[in-house]
């Protein structure tokens, strides 16, 4: 029997199948008042890992129409729904935007955001329970320089045992330079 090794195999049991088109929100999924922020999406039924569940939806514009739209006032919209695809290309699910654009964040989430071919997709990363919310982590790229009131304006409340306080990536820490050490070994001698 020929076919693909079980490594690939596997990773391809564990990959959703990408419809040609925008992929059609389950019925099982409703936006609703959420207690995290806003409004959340809920589940009225038990879902299984590694389902795709939504497309992040809206206009697709470049970073630079982003940038006048919702920050070159003097005060920034906090609830800002843009979703960066590439170094071209951000959604902005406030525009013809659907019910993924209600995700809320957790600092301990039950799906990923994943860019599959230049779309954004939602699919669930451990079984979900029904009536449950469906969250994603952010990991929202810190601006430059970061306003005095980051704190506030980029606040966690999903209340996670492991939250950070911030719906901002953590920073990736420099890995350390190796010690330096005294070479004492002269060269040119021999024993």
């Amino acid at each position: 029997m020929t076919g693909a090794p079980a490594a690939s195999r596997s990773r391809a049991a564990t990959r959703p199948e990408i419809p040609a088109g925008p992929l059609r929100q389950p019925r099982y999924l409703h936006v609703r008042r959420s207690p995290l922020a806003g409004l959340g999406v809920f589940t009225t039924r038990a879902i299984p890992k590694h389902t795709l569940l939504l497309e992040y939806l809206g206009e697709r514009i470049s970073h630079e129409e982003a940038g006048e739209r919702y920050y070159a006032t003097k005060a920034p919209d906090a609830f800002v729904l843009l979703f960066t695809v590439d170094r071209r290309v951000v959604i902005d699910g406030g525009v013809g935007g659907r019910a993924a654009r209600y995700v809320n964040h957790s600092c301990d989430p039950n799906c990923e955001a994943d860019e599959i071919g230049g779309r954004i997709f939602i699919s669930s990363i451990r079984d979900i329970p029904a009536g449950a919310e469906i969250t994603y982590d952010y990991n929202l790229e810190a601006p430059s320089p970061l306003p005095r009131d980051w704190r506030r304006r980029y606040a966690c409340r999903c209340g996670a045992a492991r939250c950070r306080g911030t719906i901002v990536a953590p920073r990736r820490r420099r890995a350390a330079a190796p010690a330096r050490t005294l070479d004492k070994t002269r060269k040119g001698r021999s024993r």
